[in-house]
């Protein structure tokens, strides 16, 4: 049976049949002009009014099923975006390429890429509500964000003024079990500097030093698990080999500031007399991490493969300094909340580092349950690397949502949970960033709420979202309109 005949034959089908179809437009952050028109010729073709802000959101506008004008406008919300994360054997051209699925044992994926379920099955639950002749709900707003997945720029830039409903349904989390009433804020931390490129010495092996096999994951929901960061580990091994008398041309590491980094490169060279010697502290390296992180990381890898000489390196000082920088950053867990038992209250990421043709740039994100907390570990990164004569900035900065365990649209939401599963949901706040906590801001006095399906390893290309999930998730959501609608 294909993808198409299974999903049609579900509770969910409608829901399915939308997310197959975003599934075929690429959508990469700040790219989201495609998905857009899309819905705005779906919304064009059911007669619903739509609007589009200054900052590229788009608003689309139903009315109340008959007899349900009376009630309290909603607004759905999802964002457009999708991270682009894909294996290194990946052919895959996130700006052209249609995602390719699979279904294995009752998961939903893409071939060797992220599959986008963040949050293409919100943005897909949103276009079946709009387009169902049957459901009950009252006025109904559906909020589609863009640049959710790397500057929050759609929500920042969302003129509140396009919305009258003060009921949000966020539509972005991902535990078919959990209510999410909070979340982190977060701050990008971005550093900049040049260095003088010199000319290599005579005489050298050159090669290209790869780690690679690292799991990688959310930078919010994956960060606590303390799985290794690709540029840490191999700034580490650098570090090592400097007495071998290391020279560096370039260093490349992660591909996103949310994303935690799997793979790194580096081309080094060492005198022809030292190799024999670094191929063993690789060895004894590898050997070394590999005891370190068996559990979290068992497909880590270390190669060595020669390369040709290159035009230029970074001297051995400035060289030194960023190693030690990139060894030193802070990244992972720095403190758990004292109100919600095993949420990570803050956390910073260290997402990209590049060093090539006399430019470097690194790219960390950080993240807090306290917006306070969310500055002072900024701080913290910003002070490493001005100590050493970079230029860093603190951009996009965002806050939290605060819980409000007294919310009207948690109870109701709770109650039809409660009565379709027959147990209690969990009331979480997470560490991930949701755009509410902006969205609070931009419209103020919302009522809040985030819910989801079962989506696993977001933002890595072991994305994949359970099938059996998306029918109560879509029972739960409908439920609920129907419930707000009176």
């Amino acid at each position: 049976m294909d993808i198409t005949t299974l999903l049609s034959n579900t509770a969910a089908a409608e829901v399915w049949y939308y997310f197959l179809a975003i599934s075929r437009i690429p959508r990469p952050s700040g790219q989201e002009q495609a998905i857009r028109e899309f819905i705005q010729t779906f919304a064009e073709q059911l007669q619903l009014d739509y609007t589009i802000d200054n900052t590229g959101n788009l608003i689309v506008y139903k009315p109340a099923t008959p007899g349900y004008e009376q009630a309290q406008p909603v607004i759905l919300q999802s964002h457009l975006d999708m991270v682009t994360e894909m294996e290194e054997s990946s052919l895959h051209n996130f700006m052209t390429d249609p995602l390719t699925l699979h279904i294995d044992n009752g998961w939903l994926f893409a071939d060797q890429t992220t599959l986008g379920a963040d949050n293409g099955i919100g943005v897909a639950a949103s276009l079946a509500i709009l387009s169902s002749q049957t459901l009950i709900h009252g006025p109904l707003e559906a909020l589609f964000t863009v640049e959710e997945e790397t500057t929050m720029a759609g929500a920042e830039g969302l003129d509140g003024s396009l919305l009258s409903g003060n009921v949000l349904i966020n539509l972005d989390t991902e535990e078919l079990q959990s209510l999410y009433i909070g979340c982190a804020g977060g701050v990008n931390v971005d550093v900049h500097h040049c260095y003088e490129r010199q000319s290599p010495p005579d005489h050298l092996q050159w090669f290209q030093l790869k780690l690679s096999g690292l799991r990688g994951g959310h930078s919010g929901c994956d960060i606590h698990l303390q799985q290794g960061n690709a540029i840490q580990l191999l700034a580490r091994l650098l570090k090592s080999l400097t007495h071998h008398n290391l020279h560096l041309n370039s260093f490349h590491g992660g591909s996103a500031d949310n994303a935690i980094p799997r793979q790194a490169i580096s081309i080094i060279g060492f005198p022809l007399e030292k190799v024999a010697h670094v191929q063993h502290s690789i060895d004894t390296f590898t050997q070394q991490i590999k005891n370190e992180y068996q559990t979290v990381e068992p497909e880590l890898a270390l190669t060595l493969q020669s390369a040709p000489q290159p035009n230029d390196i970074i001297s051995p000082q400035d060289l030194q300094n960023w190693l030690n920088a990139l060894h030193s950053c802070h990244h992972g867990v720095k403190r758990y909340s004292d109100h919600f038992s095993g949420v990570v209250e803050s956390s910073s990421n260290l997402g990209v580092a590049n060093i090539e043709q006399g430019k470097i740039t690194v790219n960390c994100f950080v993240r807090s349950l306290i917006d306070s907390a969310t500055l002072d570990l900024a701080d913290n990164l910003c002070g490493l690397f001005t100590n050493i004569g970079a230029t860093v900035q603190k951009v996009g900065l965002f806050p939290g949502w605060q819980p409000s365990p007294d919310s009207a649209v948690l109870a109701i939401v709770t109650h039809e949970y409660e009565r379709i599963h027959q147990h209690q949901p969990e009331i979480k706040v997470i560490h991930a960033a949701l755009e509410c906590g902006i969205l609070g801001e931009q419209k103020t006095g919302l009522d809040m709420i985030s819910l989801g399906p079962d989506i696993e390893n977001p933002h890595t290309p072991r994305e994949r979202i359970n099938i059996a999930s998306v029918d109560p998730f879509w029972q739960l959501l409908t439920a609920s309109l129907a419930r707000l609608a009176g």
